[in-house]
């Protein structure tokens, strides 16, 4: 899991910085060039701040034009460009490098287009996903993806790590919920995937650029569904005894083929901080908590409440509650909502994992995390989107006591290593950047990376664009492309790693 290998510098590159500047400063406003250390301070780490790194300079595009002219720039010249929006990556993705320009989307900020007629809208990457709801929620509609980050996380970099939050269960992530996009290619060539129409011919361009983690380009457009407000919302919180009891009542409902608008899970640890944080009336006398949210018509809801109810009571639930009023639901949201930062409270510092997993093997997975926790000497909390398998086991450390990162990272990688050993994967939605980017080969063979990086080479031939995240191995693309797969084994020269 360790992502503190990266490219080696190119001190050439780094010797041109002043030249360097000077040029973008003729592509874009010439206060949108931040070249001073101090002054690049801010980008030196995203949401993933154990690893931190000057980036060679900063410059500020506001305009499709400018970004298109900025990426033909170093394309030309051979120079690395990393693409950035609010910073709020988990997994190092928008981990600047010394050599390469960051590209900063912050000035993209507006709403382009409201179309409730074909239910849409078109806004800049830099728009924040709860903004998008904010703007048209007066009308009756909103946008459904909602990561708990919602409040600062910008729509481009939920497109660059297909974002879900705790309503996908039911609606969807990014990628289900994004009708098109404009996408500068790492050549300066602007072009357009999707638009307003439900489905495009041809191939589907749009949902390879959805979750590629800004490796093949930089969107500076896109095009996002929106759906009318349920008639009716409720939700249900349910105290459990045992973490395996929570897992067993998840399974039993999606089993029933009830499918709720979400289903997330706290422990006790989470329950305790968040309750703490925001003072909504969680149990502080179970193990695990489960917020259960039902929506549609009115009818079908209360139908729906009543075998949810009997499900959980048959999983031997210990307190429960169906909430009574629409202000009760949200309050029952704010404590899961707030959960993240509220856990800060318990430890000086914490990694936000992600996994997701088979729902079945939820309660399996969750006691050899015990078990996981135990071996290492750290604390876990765990909050996560328990309908659809995506943990977000948080691991408490303190990065002041030596040996306590690493321990921290190896105890993130072996959860890791558990989600694919049972039927799972490494990332539900934070990406792999630099985070996951080792232990890729756990889950995909040399073959299967090996055609993923044939793809980055059809967009970025040149390798420039956020190089060292995702891929473990880097391959030159004129060498991929000469790679064959015989036997089911990969055979390819001996070429450095990151």
């Amino acid at each position: 899991m360790s992502g503190r290998r990266l490219p080696d510098a190119d001190e050439r590159v780094i010797a041109r910085r002043a030249e360097i500047a000077a040029a973008l400063a003729g592509l874009v406003a010439p206060d949108a060039v931040i070249a001073h250390e101090r002054q690049m301070r801010p980008y030196e780490t995203d949401g993933l701040t154990a690893y931190r790194q000057l980036p060679l300079v900063v410059v500020l595009p506001s305009t499709t034009a400018e970004v298109a002219a900025v990426l033909k720039y170093c394309h030309h010249n051979e120079i690395r460009v990393v693409p950035r929006g609010a910073g709020t990556s988990l997994s190092g993705g928008a981990l600047p490098l010394g050599d390469a320009v960051l590209i900063g989307m912050g000035k993209f900020t507006r709403i382009l287009e409201i179309d409730l007629e074909n239910r849409c809208a078109v806004v800049e990457p830099g728009v924040t996903n709860l903004a998008i709801t904010k703007a048209v929620e007066a009308q009756g509609f909103y946008y459904a993806p909602d990561p708990s980050s919602q409040i600062a996380c910008t729509i481009g970099g939920n497109v660059a790590e297909n974002a879900g939050g705790v309503h996908c269960l039911k609606y969807g992530l990014t990628t289900h919920n994004v009708l098109g996009a404009e996408l500068v290619l790492p050549t300066g060539e602007i072009v357009e995937l999707g638009g307003k129409h439900l489905d495009a011919g041809g191939l589907d361009l749009l949902s390879v650029v959805i979750g590629s983690e800004g490796l093949l380009g930089i969107v500076t457009r896109v095009t996002v569904r929106l759906l009318k407000k349920p008639d009716t919302a409720r939700a249900l919180l349910v105290g459990f005894a045992t973490s395996e009891d929570a897992g067993e009542c998840v399974a039993r409902i999606i089993g029933q083929g009830i499918i709720p608008a979400g289903i997330e899970m706290m422990d006790r640890d989470a329950i305790a901080a968040a309750e703490a944080f925001v003072q909504v009336g969680y149990p502080l006398d179970v193990e695990a908590l489960l917020i259960i949210e039902l929506d549609g018509p009115e009818a079908e809801c209360t139908h729906l409440m009543e075998q949810v109810v009997a499900i959980a009571r048959a999983c031997r639930a210990a307190n429960l509650r169906v909430s009574q009023s629409e202000e009760e639901r949200l309050g029952f949201w704010a404590g899961r909502k707030a959960a993240f930062p509220a856990v800060g409270r318990l430890s000086p510092d914490y990694l936000c994992m992600d996994g997701t997993i088979p729902r079945k093997r939820l309660p399996e997975v969750l006691a050899r995390m015990r078990e996981l926790s135990a071996r290492y000497g750290l604390r876990l909390a765990n909050v996560f989107h328990a309908g659809d398998g995506n943990l977000h086991p948080l691991i408490l450390f303190d990065a002041n006591a030596p040996g306590e990162l690493d321990a921290a990272e190896a105890l993130g990688s072996d959860i890791l290593r558990l989600c694919v050993e049972v039927g799972g994967v490494l990332t539900g939605e934070h990406g792999v950047g630099i985070e996951k980017r080792d232990l890729m080969p756990v889950m995909f063979s040399d073959g299967d990376l090996l055609q993923q990086q044939r793809l980055k080479c059809a967009f970025d031939g040149k390798g420039l664009l956020n190089p060292g995240k995702v891929f473990p191995t880097l391959h030159r693309c004129a060498e991929a492309g000469r790679m064959q797969v015989s036997g089911g084994a990969l055979s390819f020269p001996d070429l450095p790693r990151f």
